[in-house]
């Protein structure tokens, strides 16, 4: 990972590269999914603010509706002139559901383009490991919608997306170690990332593990807890080790959360709408955690937070969060 300055008033993020696109990716990202849903106008906003603070990575999804507004931030970024070039940002966006079907990967990334009014993305991830009847775009999915995933053919449908240019790099999203194998087995391209739930609380060993050896670059959602997301918890932010280390070390115990992810080489998708939480998300590059810190932080007992039970039916194809997760529980 590179070094980086502290320029004011802009904050310079580090970079990892992707190997298979050579693209940088930076470590750390903004996240723009928001429950309930904050607006148009406020999500564009804030967006607007994360540039002028120094994001230059930003990740959304089909299902968070935040597409649009993301597009109109950089439009506006760039005819302002805070950002000279579309080139200098990271866009990362997610394949829905409905839409994780051979013949639908390509046309749906092209609609998300669309709202974006992008020509191209820098990541278009699998957004979770199972298909749902085309067409339907509500969350959450009707259980009786649900369908196993043909992950050879969609693989390949996302295989096609880069080939064409319409994203440098693909990957996926909330898979197990088992599931990445099964997509690692067919792959002509690998996945470059794989973006799970990763925070102190729920620190991925394993899957770190599996993804280092594979080449697979981790992003960490919720890593502090998603806090007002439908499945989150302040379970992050409250835990009394975090919050010993934040106060003996003057920072907040967001500051310590994603530091902690940035010393594991993981990069962070962390959302805040607040310009000041913001700006203390990026102010996490000019110091470091000790060694008895990092112990300390490493014996937290573990449990996950997403649970992932609005993609679990009893009629399946995901009939368990042992099926859903491997065990990875």
């Amino acid at each position: 990972m590179d070094s980086s300055s502290d320029v004011a008033p802009m904050i310079s993020v580090p970079e990892v590269v992707i190997e298979s696109s050579n693209q940088r990716m930076p470590v750390v990202g903004l996240g723009t999914a928001a429950s309930p849903f904050a607006g148009s106008e406020t999500t564009k906003q804030a967006i607007l603010n994360a540039i002028k603070l120094g994001y230059r990575h930003f990740d959304t999804a089909t299902l968070y509706q935040t597409e649009e507004s993301l597009g109109d931030a950089i439009a506006e970024a760039l005819s302002l002139g805070i950002i000279k070039s579309r080139d200098e940002l990271f866009v990362t966006s997610k394949l829905w559901c409905s839409d994780a079907h051979q013949d639908l990967v390509v046309p749906a990334l092209q609609k998300s383009l669309e709202n974006l009014q992008l020509e191209y993305l820098d990541l278009y991830l699998i957004h979770w490991p199972v298909s749902a009847k085309p067409g339907s775009y509500e969350f959450p999915v009707k259980k009786e919608d649900f369908l196993p995933m043909d992950f050879k053919s969609v693989w390949a449908a996302m295989e096609e997306c880069r080939n064409l240019g319409l994203t440098k790099s693909i990957g996926v999203s909330n898979f197990s170690c088992k599931k990445l194998g099964e997509i690692l087995a067919e792959a002509k391209i690998p996945p470059a990332v794989n973006q799970v739930e990763m925070n102190p609380l729920w620190q991925q060993n394993k899957l770190r593990e599996f993804c280092k050896e594979k080449g697979v670059l981790l992003t960490a959602y919720a890593p502090l807890g998603a806090t007002g997301a439908i499945w989150g918890s302040n379970r992050v932010m409250e835990c009394e080790e975090l919050k010993q280390i934040a106060d003996a070390k003057g920072k907040t115990v967001a500051q310590v959360c994603l530091r902690w992810a940035y010393e594991q080489g993981v990069i962070v998708v962390v959302k805040s709408f607040n310009k000041q939480r913001m700006k203390e998300n990026l102010e996490i590059f000019n110091w470091e955690l000790s060694d008895e810190e990092s112990n300390k932080i490493s014996e937290i007992p573990q449990s996950r937070g997403c649970l992932g039970e609005d993609y679990i039916s009893i009629n399946g194809p995901i009939k368990s969060m042992e099926e859903l997760w491997d065990g990875e529980i």
